[in-house]
Order: C-alpha cells, then sequence, then structure tokens
C-alpha cells in the first residue's frame, strides 16, 4: 500500500509490483481513468517491462479506490504520483526510474512533473489523451513544455485524442527534450481495426515500443 496526503487526510491505494531479474530501471505505471492497474493491458505491459529487466510499480488513484468511477480533482492525482515518486525511488535503490501511464495515468504523471512534485528520469506516456474527440481547441499541452526531463510519447495515428496528428507533432517540437513512437492505424489503446490481439499482447507490444528508447535515454546514476 501507498500512503497518499489527500487534503482531507491520508488514504492508502494499491500497489503491486513486478520484479524484474538483474534490474537495470523501474518503471511507475499509471492507470488510465475507466480502468484499474489490474486491466489486462496493463498487466502485458508490465509482464513485458520486467521481462525485460525493467521492475514494474502499479498502483491505484485513489477515486478508483473508494470505488468512484470518475476521476476526482488533478490535485488528488497528483499528489499520488508524489507519493508514488517518494515508494519508487527507496524500491529503485540508486536506479534510474521512469514515470508511465496510459492515458490519465500519464497526463498526471505529466502535471506533477511539470509542478515539481516528483523528478523522475524520464516519462513515457502510453497514448496521452492531447484532447477529448472531436475538440482540439481544448488541447491539454499547455504545461508540456516546463517538463524537463525527456519524454516519450507512444502513440497510434487512428488515436481520436489525437487528430490531427500534427497537433501532438507540434505539442512534442515545443517540449524541452521529446519525441513520439507512432503505432500505425492504432487507436487510444493501440488497438488496429482487423487485428486480432489480445489486450494484454497489446499491451506488452506497446511497452516493448518503448524499450529502444529507455534503454538510450535512461541511465544509471554515476556512483
Amino acid at each position: 500500500m501507498i500512503t497518499v496526503a489527500l487534503p482531507a487526510g491520508p488514504v492508502e491505494v494499491d500497489d503491486r509490483v513486478d520484479d524484474a531479474d538483474d534490474a537495470w530501471a523501474v518503471v511507475a505505471l499509471a492507470h488510465g481513468a475507466g480502468a484499474g492497474m489490474d486491466h489486462p493491458f496493463l498487466s502485458g505491459a508490465a509482464a513485458a517491462f520486467a521481462g525485460a529487466g525493467v521492475t514494474t510499480v502499479r498502483f491505484t488513484f485513489p477515486y478508483l479506490q473508494a470505488g468512484r468511477r470518475m476521476p476526482g480533482p488533478a490535485a488528488h492525482a497528483i499528489e499520488t504520483w508524489a507519493a508514488v515518486a517518494d515508494r519508487v525511488s527507496e524500491l529503485a535503490a540508486g536506479l534510474p526510474w521512469v514515470a508511465a501511464g496510459k492515458s490519465y495515468g500519464g497526463r498526471m504523471a505529466s502535471m506533477a512533473a511539470a509542478e515539481g512534485r516528483m523528478d523522475p528520469a524520464g516519462l513515457v506516456y502510453l497514448g496521452y489523451p492531447l484532447h477529448p474527440p472531436g475538440r482540439p481547441e481544448k488541447a491539454r499541452a499547455a504545461h508540456l513544455p516546463a517538463i524537463s526531463p525527456p519524454q516519450l510519447f507512444l502513440a497510434g495515428t487512428a488515436d481520436p485524442f489525437l487528430q490531427p496528428l500534427s497537433d501532438l507533432e507540434a505539442a512534442v517540437d515545443a517540449c524541452q527534450d521529446a519525441e513520439i513512437v507512432w503505432t500505425e492505424g492504432g487507436g487510444h489503446s493501440f488497438e488496429v481495426k482487423g487485428a486480432r490481439r489480445t489486450p494484454e499482447g497489446v499491451g506488452a507490444d506497446v511497452a516493448r515500443s518503448a524499450l529502444p528508447w529507455l534503454r538510450t535515454r535512461v541511465q544509471r546514476p554515476a556512483a
């Protein structure tokens, strides 16, 4: 359990650790708004990360821990990420750690980093929700240039949260250090029309697509 300091008092949220043999990094992996940490997509991603030497920590946001379906205030999610950062820093024991999240979970990570509430070695977004579908004027990108650690946007070219795709490219160009890895034909959950893949398999493939970037950009701190 991870203790999160909320305005109404501390709450505890569940976490789950997928340990890697001979780990070289740690990833904190947040769920999206509509599904918890045990969603098959995240389970598949966590297994793929752990199998590649990256210990993975999943956790639950307070609103879902309390049995609510809709996310609470963004400030609560940011406090959760700050608490997770403390937990993961202890677990990492000198290894670099990365904040990652599916959709909402990734956006909340970016806000926590932009506000200086955590300082990961990098951030990985699994389907960043740049704006509500069909509402490109409602972009959620103004804070992204304030983030100093490198950022990786894993994105599907058919994701309705990213149309037109040039909007994400412009947001990434405005960042200090960021890049995109595209999944051709992928939707918001990286589903590809006509492809028969399980959610676990999709999550695993998405995690693997981040590994080359992680190996290049995330370094073990000097002794």
